[in-house]
């Protein structure tokens, strides 16, 4: 075993190399959520210079891997298939947990892993294609989380901003695959309105066009999720657009400011979290 396995600290491995460029971002916010968070080069996993088994945590971060060519997320998926697939697959069934942001997002659905159904994770059953708008949306979101979620990382969230960057995030599927979705509590997180309904697919509350408002879904067991939305990217209360007018309206009622994790952080802490509680015999 190696020095890592025996370790009791949850360690993250975060993905790095062709055209991802969200990796130290994400890096930190791990390491804010509690974990001990390693970049690692695709070619360094897939050398065996890292092993993916001494890792707790599993991130496709977000990016523009390989430029997008052929599609987002489409040659990372088949890259990391070709030469990792059976390694990801009992990564899964060792009890570990899979994250994919965007860029991320988009790959885990090209390989399969998401939405996962009846332990499927070997085929594609959803897309995420171009924004119905037609461009990139470079945004802030408000989203809804579902209770009913099995989904580790959202527990205890009801609802949150986060930030989006992606020209290709509208999720389409066959509407028995998004009834399935929806019937097994699937659908972690739909964008809203700022209020708490659901945006109904109203541009730019939904900002891309994904059926049945659709920002992020997870697999029947909970532990693999993707999502658009960046949570590594809300990982200081001064990151928020409005955090200025919040924290002189805070002032004026004579509450204390935030100094509390941000929402995107709490997201990766329920995910470090859940590792501490849950971690896989040795």
């Amino acid at each position: 075993m190696s020095e890592r396995a025996h370790s009791k600290a949850v360690h993250v491995l975060v993905l790095t190399g062709f055209g991802l460029n969200c990796d130290y971002e994400t890096a930190y916010a791990f390491e804010l959520a509690g974990a001990v968070a390693t970049r690692v080069h695709i070619n360094s996993l897939i050398s065996g210079e890292h092993a993916l088994k001494d890792y707790d945590i599993l991130v496709f971060d977000g990016g523009f891997s390989w430029g997008d060519d052929h599609g987002a997320g489409v040659l990372e998926a088949v890259r990391m298939k070709s030469n990792l697939g059976p390694a990801i697959l009992e990564f899964i069934d060792a009890g570990k947990l899979v994250l994919g942001i965007c860029n991320g997002f988009q790959a885990l659905v090209n390989l399969g892993l998401l939405p996962g159904f009846d332990g499927n994770y070997e085929t594609r059953q959803v897309a995420l294609t171009c924004n119905d708008c037609g461009s990139f949306r470079d945004d802030w979101v408000a989203l809804l989380s579902n209770p009913d979620s099995p989904c580790v990382f959202t527990k205890g969230i009801t609802q949150i901003e986060l930030p989006i960057r992606h020209g290709e995030g509208k999720l389409y599927a066959p509407p028995e695959v998004i009834n399935q979705l929806a019937n097994n509590g699937q659908v972690v997180l739909q964008y809203s309105t700022p209020n708490g309904e659901l945006a109904e697919g109203r541009f730019p509350l939904n900002p891309n066009g994904s059926v049945h408002d659709i920002a992020g879904i997870c697999d029947p067991t909970g532990r693999v999720f993707g999502l658009m939305p960046h949570p590594e990217a809300f990982n200081h209360w001064t990151n928020h657009p409005d955090w200025t007018r919040r924290k002189e309206s805070m002032k004026r009622r004579g509450e204390p400011t935030s100094s509390d994790l941000t929402p995107g952080v709490q997201i990766l802490k329920n995910g470090v979290d859940y590792m501490k509680q849950n971690a896989p015999a040795i």
